[in-house]
């Protein structure tokens, strides 16, 4: 398997992913959706609440408000030493006190008050509730770690998803510089410069072959390589892109060893 990086920012990872079958590129895709895991709200305790939102409903709010995660001071609550009852190492702890001083007020994400640094919202401006003067809400939030396949405010990532290189082809000699596949590829990929039809971002191409289907018969071939995947990755903000892939590649590494070690097991046993 190779990796080839083509774009990354503070949310997103554009990668190419060689000498592999799609089998391998969605078990990762699986793993980075259902077993990487992050941080979110879990359990609250509502002190006074006179906000037109039921507690509920502001508890379901709370828990779909992605958090900062540091995958390497926290561990599940399963696995900690206080055997989950919740202590330092498993759990994290925010509090909201707001009383609304105007005639309507917007509580925001950024009035949770974490009690690590490291975890808190990722935007400060995610709506929790609005109120009218005088209403109040008091609360604490306890957050843990948690994987997608629990409950969908644990997966890290907001989308993730590949699909096959695509390759287009143009034949300079049936090509008259008509312009149709100019006009009719939503990507933009068909440029015409010094009357010459030139190609790019071919990568961005959607397979719809709308500039097969309009322009001269075979002046351009558009296919796929099924050898080279193009993965995306959007995080959630919770964690880095790339740290997410690094995770589900030591989740199913690990699986692979289980795996063998199953296998094994079994063959020396029929020995």
């Amino acid at each position: 398997m190779k990796i080839k990086e083509t774009f990354i920012n503070d949310s997103i990872l554009r990668f190419t992913l060689e000498g592999v079958d799609v089998a391998v590129a969605n078990a990762l895709r699986r793993i980075m959706t259902s077993e990487v895991p992050t941080m979110a709200i879990d359990e609250i305790y509502v002190a006074e609440n006179t906000t037109p939102l039921f507690d509920e409903v502001i508890a379901h709010r709370l828990g779909l408000i992605p958090l900062k995660t540091d995958l390497d001071s926290y561990v599940p609550k399963d696995k900690c030493s206080c055997e989950g009852v919740g202590c330092s190492r498993c759990q994290v702890i925010l509090s909201l006190d707001k009383k609304a001083e105007s005639d309507v007020e917007t509580i925001y994400s950024d009035a949770l008050k974490s009690d690590d640094s490291k975890v808190t919202p990722v935007s400060p401006n995610i709506p929790i509730t609005k109120m009218i003067r005088g209403q109040r809400l008091t609360l604490e939030a306890y957050a843990r770690l948690g994987t997608g396949k629990e409950h969908a405010k644990w997966e890290p990532v907001s989308a993730c998803f590949y699909k096959y290189k695509p390759l287009v082809e143009l034949d300079t000699v049936k090509c008259n510089l008509c312009g149709v596949c100019v006009s009719e590829c939503p990507k933009n990929i068909f440029k015409i410069e010094k009357n010459k039809i030139t190609l790019e971002n071919t990568d961005t191409c959607i397979l719809c072959l709308e500039c097969v289907n309009k322009c001269k018969p075979n002046a351009i071939h558009v296919s796929y390589d099924k050898n080279n995947l193009l993965f995306t990755i959007e995080s959630t903000g919770s964690l880095p892109p790339e740290r997410i892939f690094l995770e589900a590649l030591k989740i199913f590494d690990d699986k692979l060893s289980e795996l063998k070690s199953i296998i094994t097991g079994k063959s020396e046993v029929d020995k």
